[in-house]
């Protein structure tokens, strides 16, 4: 369908139900959630929807991954997704097939406590906020480029949106004085025609407290969030609480979620700026921006004002000491499960920037991923074992790897093995970033993990050593967390229990990279899962069945 969330109109954009983004699904802990899901696309290709956070406990063929829980959704066909939820969080969804997600295929999904429980902090009232990056080069032109020889990249986007709103090439704050948008022209809204893209704008009375949930669900942009003359007090981090601390702004990554608490204790006859700018990438994209508007003790409207001060400056690209900062402010709420202390299984996955057949790819461990045509899920359950490479996967890299410069090797393999465990094993996963195929550059990562929460023990500079860096592991307080970030020439290191019988999907966030094979496949307990419908392995073989959810283009 068209759209024009920036206010340039785009022609292929993913919907669902004829709305862009899709629906907010709110249910409570305990709820049994059945979501019908046509294709209706009209580019004839595959989906399917990922439930991000949610972990699926007994029903990981509804984990929305194609060619791993599930075949692609084809055209015409419906698949049903029953699932329960089971711990409060914010969370969101999109697609996970193709670069579906850079389309638009995504929406929030907030699990509230059950009505009979209250949550560790207090609030008076909440706002959801979805973060996400925007392109006027449809997902398709995209693929194609990230596929090309010579090698094209994305670029950054054109656009921030704040659900699905935003404005391209002109600021609102565009006639403030000292202002670091003052290059761009104001914005101008002309009523219903500008509909999509004007602001959406939170209400606020004053001296009150408020929740703001926030997921990114952005491409490729690492975000810094603020709001003028506003403290944040984080109180959640991927669905977990933890020990509130309180910052003048966050940086969020792709894939991760945060609820922070603000008090609206501030002059209420002005209103206030919310604004996200680009992290962790030389920025060519403006800030985002829409506003808090206090509920005025005159006569002034509240909806019409421009805060007369400049928006928050988002802190400088490449201050990864600031960032680091942040991420190691976040622990674990006292109340929170406390990780193992030992790891039975330790995987140490580098990655790297490589070539396969003079075509640019990202690797783990010299692998990059391509995923077979029938779903790992269904191949190892019911044991079909030429569907994939049964080979057990490198768990280590070359300890004379110069992570620094770039690969004097720089030639890599296609593969599809797969990590297997044995039920109840504590994993560690060491993350190693490396530069990237030439120059001097190192990426940032957000990595998610599928059907787990897991623990952060810590990060470090240079390359991992284990008889040093082990021994600074957090095992006090490590926050519980479904994403991770890997910041530039560094590690990151993670421990979970594989306790949930399936087969799960362990990549980088970052959508093109993902395209380009940055991920790897875990399994545990696979003969423990039961039911498995047959629309989830049938690739193709579906029946057409009565539609409640639809995706459009």
């Amino acid at each position: 369908m068209k759209k024009k969330p920036d206010c340039i109109e785009r022609s292929y954009v993913i919907g669902i139900n004829g709305h862009f983004p899709g629906p907010t699904i709110k249910a409570h802990v305990g709820d049994t959630l059945h979501i019908s899901l046509s294709n209706n696309l009209s580019t004839h290709e595959g989906t399917s929807i990922h439930w991000h956070g949610i972990t699926q406990h007994g029903t990981p063929w509804a984990d929305g991954t194609a060619s791993i829980s599930q075949c692609a959704i084809n055209p015409g066909e419906i698949f049903h997704y029953r699932f329960t939820v089971d711990k409060a969080g914010t969370y969101f969804y999109h697609g996970h097939y193709g670069l579906q997600r850079s389309a638009g295929l995504y929406g929030s999904l907030i699990v509230d406590l059950p009505l009979d429980q209250k949550e560790p902090f207090h609030y008076d009232s909440e706002f959801n906020l979805l973060l996400s990056d925007w392109w006027h080069n449809t997902s398709l032109q995209q693929e194609l480029a990230l596929s090309s020889n010579p090698f094209q990249w994305i670029g950054e986007p054109q656009s921030l949106l704040i659900n699905g709103r935003g404005q391209y090439n002109c600021s609102m704050a565009a006639n403030i004085v000292n202002n670091n948008n003052a290059t761009l022209p104001q914005c101008k809204f002309r009523g219903n025609d500008d509909e999509e893209c004007a602001p959406e704008i939170l209400h606020v009375d004053p001296n009150k407290t408020y929740r703001i949930r926030i997921a990114s669900t952005t491409s490729l942009s690492s975000l810094n969030f603020a709001i003028s003359n506003h403290k944040l007090v984080v109180v959640e981090a991927d669905g977990n609480y933890v020990d509130p601390f309180e910052v003048d702004d966050i940086d969020i990554y792709s894939g991760e979620s945060y609820s922070i608490l603000i008090t609206t204790n501030q002059n209420p006859n002005n209103n206030y700026w919310i604004s996200i700018g680009v992290r962790g990438r030389k920025p060519n994209t403006p800030q985002a921006l829409t506003i808090l508007s206090y509920k005025k003790t005159t006569s002034i409207s509240s909806s019409t004002i421009i805060p007369n001060f400049p928006p928050p400056i988002t802190p400088q690209w490449n201050d990864f000491n600031r960032s680091k900062a942040f991420t190691n402010k976040i622990h674990a709420l006292m109340s929170s499960p406390k990780p193992p202390t030992h790891y039975d299984h330790r995987l140490l996955l580098l990655n790297t920037q490589n070539l396969i057949n003079g075509y640019i790819k990202w690797a783990i461990n010299n692998i990059s991923l391509m995923l077979p045509q029938t779903p790992y899920l269904g191949s190892i359950k019911f044991k079909i074992n030429a569907a994939f490479d049964r080979r057990h996967p490198s768990e280590n890299f070359s300890g004379g790897y110069d992570i620094f410069n770039p690969p004097t090797n720089p030639n890599a393999t296609f593969g599809n093995r797969i990590y297997m465990f044995r039920m109840n094993q504590v994993v560690d996963v060491i993350l190693q970033n490396a530069n990237v195929l030439s120059g001097k550059n190192s990426d940032i990562h957000p990595w998610h993990l599928h059907g787990h929460d897991f623990w952060v023990l810590g990060y470090g500079d240079g390359k991992f050593n284990q008889g040093y860096d082990e021994k600074k592991f957090n095992l006090k307080n490590p926050p519980l967390r479904n994403t991770v970030v890997i910041f530039p020439y560094g590690w990151t290191a993670l421990r979970f229990r594989a306790n949930n019988p399936g087969v799960w999907f362990f990549h980088c966030h970052i959508e093109a990279h993902l395209h380009m094979g940055m991920g790897v496949i875990f399994a545990e307990g696979v003969e423990h899962v039961k039911d498995i419908p047959r629309e989830a392995l049938a690739c193709g073989l579906t029946k057409k069945i009565t539609m409640s959810f639809n995706t459009t283009n």
